[in-house]
């Protein structure tokens, strides 16, 4: 499912509907790149894709979701107005690369347990109020590296968007040129970089991981 427009401001667009703490956490180095595996994603349903770092200032097995603070740190929207119907789109260029995406940690992130926020926005209905479909997911990262920033400040995920917000009211079969990406602004670090095909997984690991 989705989270509407009317339940932007509800714990449940933090990290989904009822949405509860993983008991284990993925290890990455600052500076590492994440793969995110979807499954088949329709074509219809295009718009941005967007993620966001919280620190859990201790274990994200414990940690209460509401107060996490996040920190925009890496957005792609409409890539080119013109080159297909109704614009290509992040969404379009993942469902290119086998509906798969990939994002930085951006180099100066301190080393700490952190919560990764990954969401489409898809706008395929968001031209009428309450339209927009959100699809956050979640996922407990234990980051290493040599970088000092350890994200204090950030916007609550309650906060993260509005229901008014033009990128979020925004009608995909009008002419358009452009695109607001909603949220807060993109953090400092943000690195962007080209999605290309992953290769295949070689390792996977299960079990509660912390630094």
């Amino acid at each position: 499912g989705f989270i509407a427009p009317n339940n932007f401001a509800t714990a449940d667009m933090i990290c989904h509907v009822g949405a509860t703490n993983a008991m284990a956490a993925a290890p990455v180095k600052a500076g590492g790149k994440i793969e995110y595996q979807w499954t088949p994603w329709p074509t219809s349903h295009k718009g941005p894709i967007i993620e966001y770092l919280a620190n859990c200032n201790g274990p994200c097995e414990t940690v209460d979701k509401t107060k996490l603070l996040w920190t925009k740190i890496s957005a792609t929207g409409l890539i080119n107005p013109t080159s297909m119907t109704n614009g290509y789109w992040a969404t379009d260029q993942m469902i290119a690369n086998n509906n798969s995406w990939t994002s930085v940690i951006p180099a100066n992130i301190a080393t700490g347990n952190y919560v990764l926020r990954h969401e489409i926005l898809a706008l395929h209905a968001a031209g009428q109020a309450n339209g927009a479909q959100d699809y956050p997911q979640c996922f407990n990262l234990a980051i290493t590296g040599t970088g000092t920033d350890k994200l204090t400040s950030g916007v609550l995920g309650t906060a993260l968007m509005k229901a008014t917000d033009p990128g979020v009211l925004f009608d995909l079969y009008s002419a358009f040129t452009s695109y607001t990406i909603p949220g807060p602004a993109l953090y400092s670090g943000a690195v962007t970089i080209s999605q290309t095909l992953p290769a295949a997984p070689t390792a996977t690991a299960t079990g509660v991981y912390t630094v």
